[in-house]
C-alpha cells in the first residue's frame, strides 16, 4: 500500500535564532520563498523578520519570543520549506497543524493567500502584545490525568495540548504557572517552560477574541485543496473564518489526532516545524506494528541539507 504524505506544521515554541540558516545559505528555493514572504511583511510594517531570525549577535540559545517576530518567522520558514518540497514533486495528501502550525496550513491548502495569512498573523500578534496580560505555557513529561488528580495544577492553569500518552501542555498567567512549577520540581517531575510570553489556549488571551474574530470577517477565505487534518477535533476539518482564532485558543488534540489517522492510512509524517517537535510527538503515538514513517528537516543540531536529501530519497 502507498503511503501517503502529511505535512506538519508546529506552533508557537519550536522557533529559535538561525533555524533553517544551512537551508537558507545553500537552498535557492527556500532563500527565495523566505526573501518573499519578508518583502510582505516589511511592505506591511517595515520589519525585517529575516534579519530577526539570523541575527548575528544573537544564538541559538537566547530567547526568541517577540511575538510580532516569533509568530511571522515560524509561518515564513514553515511556508518556504513546504515550497521547497513542493516544488522539488513531493506534495501532501494531507496537511496537519497544530496552534499557529494550522495557519501556516491553510495557506499551504490554498486557503488564503500568503498576503492574506501574514496580515492575519501580524493582527493577531499586534493584538495579542497590545491588550493581553503577560502569560506563559509549561511542557509536563507526565500521564496528562495529572492535570485532574491535582487541583493545585487544575485551578491555576487550562490545560492546553495532549500530545502524547505522557506528555501535555498547560497555559494561563505566569504568576500562577510559578506556583506549578515550584510543585513540578518538589515532586520531580519534569517540565519545560515553553519559550512564549503569553497563554495560548487559555483565557489569558480571551481578551482579544471578540476583535480579532470581527477582523477576520473582512477576508473571503477558499476552500482547501488538499486537506486539512484539524488538532482541533482529530479530522478532517471544514473551514470557517473563526478557525483562525480558534486554533490558538481551544486546546491542541494531538494524540487523539495522530491515532484516528492510523486507524485509516499507512503515512509518511513529514515534519516541516523549525524543531522537529510533532515528528518527536507522532514517534511516541505510533505502536509498534505502525508501518507509518517520520520525518523531519529542521532542528536546532543542523544537518538541514543532509536531512532534506534524505527525505527526498525515501519518499520518492
Amino acid at each position: 500500500m502507498k503511503k501517503s504524505i502529511v505535512f506538519m506544521f508546529s506552533g508557537q515554541g519550536s522557533q529559535y535564532y538561525h533555524m533553517g540558516k544551512e537551508l537558507y545559505c545553500k537552498n535557492t528555493v527556500f532563500r527565495r520563498w523566505m526573501s518573499t514572504l519578508n518583502d510582505i511583511v516589511y511592505k506591511n510594517v517595515g520589519l525585517s523578520i529575516n534579519n530577526e531570525i539570523y541575527n548575528e549577535t544573537k544564538s541559538k540559545a537566547d530567547n526568541f519570543d517577540h511575538l510580532l517576530y516569533t509568530h511571522l518567522a515560524i509561518f515564513i520558514v514553515e511556508y518556504s520549506l513546504a515550497r521547497v518540497l513542493i516544488e522539488s514533486g513531493i506534495e501532501p495528501d494531507f496537511i496537519l497543524g497544530a496552534s499557529i502550525g494550522e495557519i501556516t496550513s491553510a495557506a499551504v491548502a490554498g486557503i488564503s493567500s500568503v498576503e492574506e495569512t501574514i496580515e492575519c498573523l501580524l493582527k493577531q500578534a499586534e493584538l495579542i502584545e497590545k491588550y493581553c496580560k503577560l502569560g506563559g505555557m509549561i511542557a509536563i513529561l507526565h500521564n496528562p490525568e495529572l492535570y485532574y488528580q491535582v487541583s493545585l495544577i487544575s485551578l491555576n492553569s487550562e490545560l492546553a495540548a495532549v500530545n502524547y500518552s505522557s506528555h501535555f501542555v498547560i497555559s494561563g498567567d505566569r504568576e500562577k504557572l510559578v506556583h506549578i512549577e515550584d510543585y513540578l520540581k518538589i515532586r520531580e517531575v519534569f517540565f519545560q517552560t515553553i519559550p512564549v510570553k503569553y497563554g495560548f489556549h487559555s483565557s489569558n488571551i480571551d481578551q482579544v477574541g471578540s476583535e480579532y474574530k470581527k477582523f477576520l470577517c473582512k477576508f473571503s477565505f477558499k476552500n482547501p485543496k488538499i486537506p486539512i487534518i484539524s488538532c482541533l477535533n482529530g479530522h478532517v476539518t471544514e473551514f470557517y473564518p473563526e478557525y483562525f482564532w480558534n486554533v490558538v485558543r481551544q486546546p491542541i488534540y494531538f494524540q487523539k489526532t495522530i491515532l484516528k489517522l492510523e486507524e485509516d492510512y499507512q503515512l509518511n509524517y513529514i515534519d516541516l516545524g523549525p524543531s522537529g517537535t510533532l515528528a518527536n510527538f507522532v514517534k511516541n503515538n505510533l505502536s509498534k506494528d505502525s508501518l507509518s514513517q517520520i520525518y523531519d528537516v529542521l532542528t536546532p543540531f543542523g544537518q538541514d541539507i543532509k536531512k532534506l536529501e534524505r527525505l527526498k530519497e525515501r519518499v520518492f
